[in-house]
């Protein structure tokens, strides 16, 4: 089966430095990094722990970063993909379709071209990437997410899309 369906790109362009945005986004993400998700759901004794230990590691955004990855490898330009996410807010949409679990946690990217004076932050809008399951209750949560996203964007770079 194929299905075809619109995604929504968001970019973020910022007259911030890529240093300021990365400084102001970092700040505002939490991070499971040092331990992993898989580890920090096994330590948990119980769901109550579990919800505990994750609401401990989120920051402002609500979200936490799962992976970084450094883009700069012979290239003049700077440019670091996250994946972020909370498994809470998955959740949400996880229980309505486990095929939404395709799109969460979510991949964005921070960059700077060199000729360039300004430095973008760049994904896609969740809901959009999940309107091919064709679910209302998956949809409103994706929505919801999409607002913390945007905010998270807007906070780190000053911009709209």
């Amino acid at each position: 089966m194929r299905t075809t369906f619109t995604v929504y790109h968001n970019e973020h362009v910022s007259s911030r430095s890529f240093e300021e945005v990365v400084r102001a986004f970092e700040s505002a993400v939490g991070s499971v990094e040092d331990i992993g998700l898989e580890a920090l759901s096994a330590s948990a004794k119980s769901a109550e722990e579990f919800e505990s230990q994750v609401k401990s590691r989120e920051s402002t955004s609500g979200f936490m970063r799962f992976f970084t990855a450094d883009h700069r490898v012979g290239l003049n330009a700077r440019a670091r993909m996250y994946t972020i996410g909370n498994p809470l807010i998955a959740r949400t949409m996880l229980e309505h379709d486990l095929a939404a679990g395709l799109n969460v946690p979510v991949w964005l990217m921070i960059c700077k071209e060199p000729a360039s004076r300004t430095t973008r932050l760049t994904y896609d809008l969740p809901s959009s990437l999940m309107s091919g399951l064709k679910n209302r209750k998956v949809a409103a949560a994706a929505e919801k997410l999409d607002a913390k996203l945007i905010a998270l964007a807007v906070h780190a770079t000053g911009a709209e899309a």
